[in-house]
């Protein structure tokens, strides 16, 4: 996992498995970045990723919320094929901004 920031925005690279093994730690990191530095959004980039299951969901939906209440919001970006299907049955993309690429978000912004 990288981390990155710019335009008070946390870009964060995940790699390998996004499971309930290691969810809870991927998120404290997480956390700890936003809450140390402030930042209003986060980018996920998950081109690494090769299997999540709803623990990811989870950490997403989560990291959603407290960047939410912020008044910022969540980007996935690099989003590999077999994500992607785990991402359209949980119907996350109806709440967070799914982009090709990290260049397309910083546009966004």
């Amino acid at each position: 996992m990288k981390f990155n920031n710019q335009k008070n925005t946390l870009f964060v690279d995940l790699n390998g498995e996004l499971d309930h093994h290691n969810a809870q730690k991927i998120r404290e990191k997480i956390d700890s970045h936003i809450n140390e530095n402030g930042y209003k959004n986060i980018s996920l980039n998950l081109q690494g990723l090769n299997f999540m299951d709803s623990s990811g969901i989870g950490l997403i939906m989560g990291r959603y919320k407290l960047v939410n209440e912020l008044g910022g919001t969540v980007f996935l970006t690099n989003v590999n094929p077999r994500v992607a299907k785990i991402l359209d049955m949980s119907g996350i993309h109806k709440l967070v901004d799914v982009y090709d690429s990290e260049e397309e978000v910083l546009q966004h912004l």
